[in-house]
């Protein structure tokens, strides 16, 4: 379902999920991981900015802005957050479970 909301939301954040496979190294697939969630990040706000703009220029009445096309950004911006609050989740989740864990 993730990667569903993920496709929705476009951008960056489609290309930094599929960009994600086949790290070699301990070094390398931790520098990897986090160029993915920077570049993850960069895309949600980014899609946040053409949201704003978007609306915008749809309400200063630029001619050729469309209600429809603010609506598109700003769904797509919502659900990019979204999506990157539920990836946070399960990462807070991850943690506290491993936390819990008796040795």
């Amino acid at each position: 379902m993730l990667t569903n909301l993920a496709i929705q939301a476009g951008g960056a954040v489609t290309t930094a999920l599929a960009g994600a496979g086949g790290t070699t190294g301990v070094g390398n697939g931790r520098h990897k991981f986090l160029d993915l969630v920077n570049s993850a990040l960069q895309g949600v706000s980014a899609a946040q900015g053409a949201a704003t703009s978007a609306e915008a220029i749809y309400s200063a009445g630029v001619p050729g802005a469309t209600l429809g096309k603010a609506l598109v950004a700003s769904d797509r911006a919502e659900v990019a957050w979204n999506a990157t609050v539920a990836v946070r989740n399960e990462v807070v989740s991850a943690y506290q479970s491993i936390m819990n864990m008796q040795f």
